[in-house]
């Protein structure tokens, strides 16, 4: 006989005001069960926590909990009102029996010492103390909302094995897909105000819920044609027997309402980045970049270049100095020393991690329009802007909506909205995946693979790094970064630990890339020679011609019956092709070099 759950919630109902959020949602959590919870954005998961935790009233349904169960619950924004320290914040609650000094711990290993004043943390902090408040005890039921918001990849990685360790039963809501493979081994997808139970971890997820989806399409499609038969059967069946007919009508009438009332699944965002004209092969290259602040080596001689197609993310701990690094590769921070450049032809579209573009008094249509008219140009196409916004999954009445009134979900979403929209050949991204669900992060890896340009990202998400990005440039400290081939994993494996350990020692440790150095270093030079100074100012107008002549051999190798035609032809357009490709990256690559030079030079 199997033994009784722990905590069962079953057919809970709960709308606010007209809006339904739970229609007969059941989550039931046995002992030792580790389920994550998911589902989209605001379709009601920290609410079914917040009732599954005993905080939150409902219309209908009922709640079981084992009367002796001990419940510890994350709130996403804990109240911190009445306490003094954040250890007297995460000792509250322990029983007599736990151990006294196991809260101090978890807050030294989330990088708090219990003194803090609770009143003054960053969000970061308060999350960590929230976690460590919750850790503490020792719990029957452990109920996780977003752990890893707010936290860096040694956090999160530091507390996936202190999660793993634990004998509670866990529920866990998270956008981390890592995170919820690592510690799930049951699935409870939340659909509509209905709850779905899959007996496997979220690896399994999200081939059982697109198989769910198109089964649920067939029934529909299956309903509709009925529905068609019925009304054509009322139109031109047969009046005999009427007592029979009105029962058919009837049925009739009950498929239409059961047509109307079914709640179709939540349309997926449509992600398409605005592109720009190609930009050269070479679209940053930076040389000898060092920063410090207050004494504190951020960057130390990083020498990097980035190629069109690359895909580059920066990982580290808080504090590292990512956004610095981005921001000097950009040119959006000027070094201490080195130097930066862009080359020719990139246009950069940016996604910073404040949403600081935002402005919390703007509507969103003020936002994607810039305040100018109702229409937005995506790769030369104009649509009005409220199509454009449910292509992110707006509502047209949000058009006037400010900002400010938006959840951390929809302001996410905009932000993505209105960076894309951008004409770009290089996407800076700065956190992207924050407060995103599980589908649109999807949507979002799939555009970044194919987006033509380069692409510098900074995450914490894994599992997105190891799905789009090319090389991963990791912070050692003291100002040392280093970059390895691949994605995330791929780093692990090559550095022998994850970013929150030290590299494993090797002989052939990954260096940053540093390009080569120019054949006269600019410190034994005064001034550029009549030669460079000549290249300099003609090289611009040969590179136009070389695009010129490789975008007319391009539209002539788009005759798709060319080959079958004219052979020779075919052959003589694609050596020319490659050889005219060849010389533009030449000729761009001497360009920047020159141009770096000479800023070297004057500077």
């Amino acid at each position: 006989m199997a033994a009784p759950p722990l905590l069962a919630l079953q057919g809970v109902v709960l709308a606010l005001g007209a809006t339904p959020i739970l229609e007969g949602a059941d989550l039931v959590v046995g002992s030792g069960d580790r389920i994550c919870l998911v589902g989209r954005n605001g379709s009601g998961k920290s609410t079914l926590l917040r009732i599954a935790a005993g905080e939150l009233a409902f219309d209908a349904g009922s709640r079981f909990v084992q009367p002796d169960a001990v419940i510890r619950y994350l709130h996403q924004e804990p109240d911190f009102s009445g306490y003094a320290t954040t250890l007297a914040f995460a000792e509250q609650g322990l029983k007599p029996t736990d151990d006294p000094s196991r809260a101090r711990y978890l807050l030294e290993q989330l990088g708090l010492t219990g003194d803090e004043s609770p009143q003054r943390l960053s969000g970061g902090e308060a999350r960590r103390a929230a976690l460590a408040r919750a850790l503490a005890g020792d719990p029957d039921i452990l109920l996780l909302d977003e752990p890893t918001n707010h936290l860096d990849l040694p956090a999160i990685e530091w507390l996936e094995n202190e999660i793993a360790g634990l004998s509670a039963a866990i529920v866990l809501v998270s956008h981390d897909r890592r995170f919820l493979e690592r510690l799930s081994r049951a699935t409870v997808w939340l659909d509509r105000g209905r709850t779905r139970r899959l007996d496997r971890g979220f690896s399994g997820f999200e081939a059982w819920r697109d198989q769910v989806l198109a089964e649920e399409e067939r029934d529909r499609h299956k309903l509709d044609r009925k529905i068609v038969a019925e009304e054509h059967w009322l139109r031109y069946g047969v009046t005999a027997r009427r007592k029979r007919n009105q029962g058919r009508l009837a049925r009739l009438q009950e498929l239409r309402r059961e047509r109307r009332e079914a709640r179709r699944a939540q349309g997926d965002v449509r992600l398409v980045a605005a592109e720009a004209a190609q930009s050269g092969a070479i679209v940053i290259e930076a040389k000898g970049l060092c920063k410090r602040f207050d004494d504190r080596p951020i960057v130390r001689d990083v020498s990097i270049r980035i190629q069109r197609g690359d895909r580059v993310g920066l990982v580290g701990a808080n504090g590292a100095g990512k956004t610095t690094l981005l921001k000097l590769l950009t040119g959006a921070l000027a070094p201490d020393e080195g130097s930066a450049r862009l080359g020719a032809g990139v246009e950069m579209a940016s996604l910073d991690q404040g949403r600081a573009a935002l402005d919390p008094a703007w509507t969103l249509q003020d936002a994607l329009t810039g305040g100018s008219g109702d229409k937005v140009t995506i790769n030369g196409q104009t649509k009005h802007v409220v199509g454009y916004m449910k292509d992110f999954l707006f509502a047209p009445e949000q058009a006037r909506t400010p900002i400010g009134r938006l959840s951390g979900g929809e302001r996410g979403r905009l932000a993505l909205a209105r960076a894309l929209s951008l004409p770009s050949n290089l996407l800076v991204l700065d956190e992207p995946t924050n407060d995103l669900d599980l589908e649109t992060l999807e949507l979002l890896q799939e555009m970044v693979a194919d987006y033509p340009g380069a692409v510098l990202v900074v995450s914490h998400d894994r599992d997105f790094l190891d799905r789009v990005a090319t090389s991963v440039v990791v912070a050692e400290g003291a100002g040392r970064w280093i970059e390895y081939a691949g994605g995330y994993s791929d780093m692990v494996v090559q550095r022998g630990a994850g970013v929150g350990g030290a590299p494993a020692p090797a002989p052939d440790k990954p260096r940053a890339v540093r390009p080569p150095e120019p054949t006269t270093p600019a410190k034994e030079q005064r001034k550029l020679s009549f030669k460079q100074k000549h290249a300099l100012e003609t090289l611009p107008a040969r590179m136009e011609t070389l695009r010129a002549e490789a975008r007319r051999i391009e539209a002539a190798l788009a005759d798709a019956d060319l080959y079958a035609r004219d052979r020779a032809r075919f052959d003589r357009l694609t050596a020319a092709a490659a050889e005219t490709a060849a010389s533009l990256a030449a000729a761009e690559d001497q360009w920047l070099e020159l141009e770096m030079l000479r800023e070297q030079l004057e500077g």
